[in-house]
């Protein structure tokens, strides 16, 4: 059976061979709240549709427009299954209950690296992800990208107190990054944005190279708060 979770989703988890993320887009926070309330009684009503899916996890963001969407697969093939027997059935049900959501497409990637205080038992209170995308497709360039993200943090002078981890998903295309970074609250972001440097980092020489690294095309940060987790029971 279907059941819910309050507990964040661990994204090192060494079974997810294939992390996915998605995005909708709903239009107001009534119709977020609408559309997690319909997705959460669609799934439930149901049997775990596979073994295969180890969580279902859905974020609403601040914006107050979109929703965010992890699910933590075994392989691609059972996602892909998954989409031939259940998908259509799901989103029908979602789109009667929340007529007009506009899917704005699935993002496919493989987890890298993650960042994460040793002993930093915090609960996140607000979900930041950080969409990287690059001119072309170019493994060795988006590894090498998080590697120096890397350095840089682990140089860094002023670590933000408010930072918990950070979760870095190459793109099965070659062409993109996604960080996931859990942080202890959206206050707490902004104020590492408002400090100096360009971004969450210090105005160091290893932040500027990171900043400005060949082929990066752009960069966006969006902040979401977690809404709803869904597993096996």
């Amino acid at each position: 059976m279907t059941r819910r979770t309050d507990t964040h989703p661990d994204l090192t988890r060494p079974e997810i061979g294939a992390p996915f993320f998605s995005t909708w887009r709903v239009g107001t926070p009534l119709r977020q709240k609408q559309s997690v309330e319909a997705i959460a009684d669609t799934w439930e009503r149901r049997p775990w549709p596979t073994d295969d899916l180890l969580g279902y996890y859905v974020y609403t963001g601040q914006d107050a427009s979109t929703l965010l969407h992890y699910s933590q697969w075994a392989s691609e093939q059972a996602y892909e299954a998954f989409v031939r027997r259940h998908r259509q059935e799901r989103n029908d049900e979602i789109d009667t209950a929340v007529p007009g959501i506009e899917r704005l497409g699935l993002g496919r990637y493989r987890h890298y690296r993650s960042a994460r205080r040793e002993g930093d038992s915090r609960v996140p209170g607000c979900i930041v992800i950080v969409d990287i995308e690059f001119e072309g497709p170019d493994p060795d360039r988006q590894r090498a990208w998080v590697d120096a993200v890397f350095e840089a943090l682990e140089s860094e002078p002023n670590p933000h107190p408010g930072g918990i981890s950070g979760h870095f998903h190459l793109s099965t295309d070659g062409t993109r990054v996604l960080n996931y970074a859990e942080w202890e609250s959206a206050r707490a972001h902004v104020e590492a944005l408002a400090a100096p440097g360009n971004g969450v980092g210090s105005a160091t020489e290893l932040w500027h190279r990171v900043q400005t690294w060949p082929g990066l095309k752009s960069s966006t940060v969006s902040r979401y708060d977690y809404a709803l987790g869904l597993v096996p029971d």
